[in-house]
C-alpha cells in the first residue's frame, strides 16, 4: 500500500512578505501549502484565484488580481515559504522590446479612426482606440528617449490632435510603490500607502511629436486637457477614481517646464534607485518628483478618509452594490429568468456550441447584479458557482463558460430584447416603480467606430435601488426627447416622481407623464427657455413645490 508523500520541509530565507496590505507569514503560507497538497493537479492560475478569494482581494470592477497574485506566489516560492506545483507551460525565452527603428525606417501612419476634431477648439485629447495601439507603441518607441515598455497595472494611453494632426502621446499607469518625496508630502505611513496607492496614477510617457505646426505652449495645454478628463476616464474604465497624478523628470535632460506651466508641484529629488524585479538597485540618476492633485481635497482624502465607500463616486458605489440577492430570486419555472430569456434568438452557428445562449445570458445577468463589471469578472464569478446552480441555469457541462464565450455572446446578443426581458423579470419580483425615477442619456463608451458615432442610450433608473429598469437606443437622426414615450410606455409608474435634465423640459413630455402615466415630474428650467423662465418669475414660483 502506497503511503502519501510527506509535505516538503520549507525553510524560508527572508522575512514575511507584505503584499497589497496582507502579511504572508507561516500561518497564511501554511494554508496555501495545504491547498497545493490537497489538490496536486491545481494550476497556478487556479491557485492564484483561491488565494485572492482567501484574503479577499478584488479590483473595483469585481475581478481578482490574478497577475499580481501569481507574482506574489512566485516570490513566496523563491524565498522558501511555499512549494509551488511545476508550471505546465513551456518556458519561453525572455522577450525584450524591439530596438528603436532606424531614422530611415518609415513609421506607420496614424490610423484614420476615431475623432480628430473638437468643435470647441483646435485641440482634442482623447484615449487611444484599439486600432491605434500598434501605432502608439511604435511612435513612442521611436520618439521617446526611453522607448516603449509594457505598462504596469491599470493604464490608459492618450493621443492629442491639433487641427486634426497628432501632436502628442501620453501614457498613464499605476503609481510607483516607493516615492519618498511623495510619501513625505502626503504624510503616508506604510499601511496607509499600501491601502490607498491605487488612487495615485503616474505619467510614465509624454511625447511631443516633431514636425507639427502646434504653438509653443502645446505641451502644457495637452497636460491640462488630459488632467481635466483623467479622473472621469479612469472611473469609467476601472470603476474607481484617481486623486493624485505623479511623474518623474530626468533633470539632466529636461527642466520640467511644461509641468510647471501646468501647475504641477515639484517635491524634490529621488535617491536614484530603480526597481529590478523584486529588488531596488542604485542607478545613480536621481530624478525630480512632481505631483498634481486632481481634486481640491485630494490630499485630505488620501491622508484621512477611508478608501471605501466614501472615496468612490456615490453613484458608481450605488451601482456596484447588489440591489437584489440573486440566490433568492426565481430562476427556473414559469415567470423565472430562464423562461424569459428562452425567447431571445441564438446568435451563433449551431455547430460546436458548448454552452446554451440562455445559460450565458443568465450567468451574465446574475454577475452584473452582484457588481461584476467586466467580462473577466463575469467569467471568474461563473467559474466558482456550484455544479447544481450551473445545472439549474441550463448548463450542459460541469465547467462554466470562459471569458471569450461571454465576450462573443454579449457582443452579438440583441441588446433591446435582453434588456426588455430583464426589465420584465425585475418588475415581476416586486420592485416598486412608484418612487423616484431618473431619465438620463449616455453614449456607450468605446462604441464609436471611425465615422460611425457611438451608441446613444436613454435609460430609466430607479434612484433608490440603483437599477436600470428600461433603456432604449436613441437614433442618430433624432435626440432623446421623442424617446421618452417608448421608454416609459408599458412601465407601471403611477405615482412615481420622474426627474430629467433641462432637455426634457417639454410640454408634450409633461402631459404624457401626468395625463397618461399618472406620474409626477421634476424638470429644470434654464435660460434657453426664456418664456418659461419669465412665466416662473411672474408667478413667483420660488418654492418647491409651488404650493409652498
Amino acid at each position: 500500500m502506497d503511503t502519501p508523500a510527506a509535505a516538503p520541509r520549507l525553510r524560508p530565507t527572508a522575512e514575511p512578505i507584505r503584499h497589497r496590505g496582507v502579511t504572508f507569514d507561516r500561518r497564511r503560507c501554511g494554508r496555501i501549502q495545504r491547498i497545493i497538497r490537497d489538490r496536486p493537479d491545481i494550476t497556478r492560475v487556479a491557485l492564484a484565484q483561491r488565494v485572492c478569494e482567501m484574503v479577499g482581494w478584488r479590483r473595483f470592477n469585481g475581478e481578482w488580481p490574478e497577475r499580481s497574485c501569481r507574482n506574489l506566489l512566485d516570490r513566496l516560492h523563491r524565498d522558501g515559504w511555499i512549494e509551488l506545483p511545476p508550471s505546465r507551460r513551456p518556458r519561453k525565452a525572455a522577450q525584450r522590446c524591439p530596438p528603436p527603428p532606424a531614422a530611415q525606417d518609415p513609421l506607420p501612419a496614424w490610423p484614420e479612426v476615431g475623432p480628430r476634431e473638437d468643435p470647441c477648439g483646435p485641440l482634442l485629447v482623447r484615449p487611444i482606440l484599439p486600432e491605434e495601439k500598434a501605432a502608439f507603441r511604435r511612435w513612442v518607441q521611436h520618439h521617446h528617449y526611453l522607448g516603449y515598455r509594457p505598462l504596469v497595472g491599470e493604464s490608459l494611453c492618450y493621443a492629442a490632435f491639433w487641427k486634426g494632426q497628432p501632436v502628442a502621446l501620453l501614457a498613464w499607469c499605476a503609481a510607483s510603490l516607493k516615492n519618498t518625496p511623495r510619501e513625505a508630502y502626503i504624510g503616508w505611513d506604510e499601511p496607509t500607502k499600501l491601502e490607498r496607492l491605487a488612487f495615485v496614477v503616474q505619467n510614465v510617457r509624454f511625447v511631443i511629436l516633431p514636425h507639427t505646426d502646434a504653438p509653443a505652449h502645446i505641451a502644457s495645454r495637452v497636460l491640462g486637457a488630459t488632467l481635466r478628463r483623467l479622473c472621469r476616464d479612469w472611473q469609467a474604465c476601472y470603476r474607481h477614481p484617481v486623486l493624485l497624478a505623479e511623474t518623474f523628470v530626468d533633470e539632466s535632460r529636461f527642466q520640467g517646464t511644461c509641468y510647471r506651466a501646468a501647475n504641477w508641484i515639484r517635491l524634490g529629488r529621488t535617491r536614484g534607485f530603480g526597481r529590478h524585479s523584486t529588488t531596488y538597485r542604485h542607478h545613480g540618476l536621481p530624478k525630480a518628483a512632481w505631483i498634481y492633485p486632481l481634486r481640491a481635497d485630494a490630499l485630505c482624502r488620501l491622508r484621512n478618509t477611508p478608501v471605501t465607500p466614501t472615496l468612490l463616486n456615490q453613484e458608481e458605489n450605488a451601482l456596484s452594490k447588489p440591489a437584489l440577492n440573486p440566490e433568492a430570486l426565481p430562476l427556473a419555472g414559469d415567470g423565472g429568468l430562464l423562461d424569459l430569456l428562452l425567447g431571445i434568438p441564438e446568435v451563433r452557428k449551431p455547430r460546436g456550441l458548448r454552452h446554451p445562449m440562455v445559460t450565458v445570458l443568465a450567468l451574465s445577468i446574475l454577475a452584473m447584479l452582484l457588481g461584476k463589471r467586466s467580462f473577466l469578472a463575469i467569467a471568474q464569478f461563473a467559474a466558482h458557482l456550484s455544479p447544481e446552480l450551473l445545472q439549474t441555469l441550463g448548463a450542459r457541462r460541469k465547467s462554466a463558460p470562459s471569458e471569450s464565450t461571454f465576450r462573443r455572446v454579449l457582443a452579438r446578443a440583441p441588446a433591446d430584447e435582453v434588456d426588455a426581458a430583464v426589465s420584465r423579470w425585475l418588475i415581476e419580483q416586486g420592485i416598486r416603480l412608484d418612487e423616484a425615477i431618473a431619465l438620463d442619456g449616455k453614449v456607450s463608451r468605446g462604441s464609436a467606430d471611425g465615422d460611425t458615432p457611438g451608441v446613444h442610450l436613454l435609460s430609466a433608473l430607479l434612484q433608490r435601488e440603483g437599477i436600470v429598469i428600461r433603456q432604449v437606443r436613441v437614433s442618430d437622426k433624432t435626440n432623446e426627447i421623442p424617446c421618452v414615450k417608448p421608454l416609459l410606455h408599458d412601465l407601471p409608474i403611477e405615482g412615481a416622481m420622474v426627474t430629467a435634465d433641462a432637455l426634457h423640459t417639454q410640454h408634450d413630455t409633461a402631459r404624457f407623464l401626468v395625463e397618461e402615466k399618472k406620474a409626477d415630474y421634476l424638470f429644470i428650467a434654464k435660460d434657453n427657455q426664456p418664456t418659461l423662465r419669465k412665466d416662473i418669475e411672474l408667478l413667483g414660483l420660488t418654492a418647491i413645490p409651488p404650493s409652498g
